[in-house]
């Protein structure tokens, strides 16, 4: 759907996190979104990312406000890895073995490109190397 925004693990961080050098710009886009009644759309794989990351640098007393604000959201869908989406996604992967990307970023844009989603609320420039718009490069 047109009116989708992908969040990706740095975007994500970046909302959760006040003193990131994307935070305002980040807040500004969500709030958009919610705005126009558009939705956000994340993975398990990317939540998962973000809630590590959150705690290896050291950010931990984010975490509950990262699960409680995504999963009660009515803005954000997330879309989870089964059986079918790890069989598309392992194929993308292999297939794309010469590009550095992660198979979280591949689980991402199996999602993405189903979707018809083009925008994501990324620092990664995987994404655009990927046909897709970052948000915060």
């Amino acid at each position: 759907m047109a009116n989708e925004i992908f969040f990706d693990t740095s975007g994500l961080f970046s909302i959760v996190v006040n003193d990131d050098d994307k935070h305002e710009t980040a807040s500004d886009i969500v709030r958009r979104v919610i705005k126009n009644g558009n939705r956000l759309v994340a993975t398990d794989y990317i939540i998962n990312e973000t809630a590590t990351l959150l705690k290896a640098w050291e950010h931990a007393q984010a975490i509950s406000n990262l699960f409680d604000g995504v999963m009660s959201s009515r803005t954000c869908r997330i879309d989870w890895m089964d059986p079918e989406h790890f069989d598309s996604t392992k194929a993308f992967f292999l297939k794309h073995h010469d590009h550095e990307w992660s198979f979280t970023d591949c689980f991402s844009f199996i999602v993405m490109r189903s979707a018809g989603i083009l925008d994501a609320l990324t620092k990664d420039a995987h994404f655009k190397e990927a046909g897709f718009n970052p948000l915060l490069l």
